[in-house]
This record gives structure tokens, sequence and C-alpha cells, in this order.
């Protein structure tokens, strides 16, 4: 007789938090986890959301997709002592930054919150 596993239950527990997934280019992930992470300004334009580096600015787009991605969060319940998952949101669409050549790049200096090199400890980590 083999052992069989029992796996990990999935429980559907929507928190109504609202998530977006921001899908980021190479290079502002790679600014974002330096140690030098400088602060990000998200600003609105004519008839969208522009995200601004100090040396670039990117446009927001929203994409749809047909296929929904979970969002999963560990989960424990009184009901039952076995480990689960909750699936915590499901989301049907991402946000995609793309660079914008002419948008004039902001010469004065951003002001720093302090949260230098916090995106990685709070984001990176997981990847």
């Amino acid at each position: 007789m083999s052992s069989q596993s029992q796996g990990i239950r999935l429980v559907h527990r929507p928190d109504n938090s609202g998530y977006r997934l921001l899908e980021l280019p190479p290079d502002l992930a790679n600014l974002l986890e330096s140690d030098t992470a400088p602060v990000l300004v998200l600003e609105s334009s004519d008839n969208t959301a522009v995200l601004r580096t100090p040396d670039k600015a990117y446009k927001l787009r929203q994409k749809n997709t047909s296929n929904g991605l979970f969002l999963l969060a560990p989960h424990s319940s009184s009901e039952t002592p076995e480990q689960e998952l909750a699936v915590i949101s499901t989301i049907h669409e991402t946000v995609e930054l793309d660079v914008v050549p002419d948008m004039p790049v902001r010469h004065d200096k951003l002001a720093d919150t302090g949260s230098r090199g916090k995106w990685h400890e709070m984001f990176g980590k997981g990847r």
C-alpha cells in the first residue's frame, strides 16, 4: 500500500482590498532593489498616470487578461488544524509601465521621505 499525500487545503477568503499587479521593466526593478533606491513620484497627466524616477518617466497602462491570477495567503482556521492557503483576491488585470521618451525629466530634487532601499525589504524578499 502506498502513502498518499493530503496536500494543502485551498479556501476562498477575499479581503476586498482591491489589489493591482504592477509589471516593472527590468531597469526599474533593478533601480528599486539597489541600495540607493530613489523616491518615486506618481503624477497625473491629461489622460493617464505617470510614474517618475529621477531620470525617467513611465506611463501606466492597464492590461486585462482572460486568465485570472490568484493572490494567496497563509490561512489558519479553528475548524481544522491542517495548514491552509486562502485565495484573498482574483486579479484579472495588471498595470504595465511604458517609458515615455518625450516626457520632460524633473531636474528639481525629489523629496526624501526616508524610504530609500525599503522597497526591496518589503517586496523583493519573496522573489
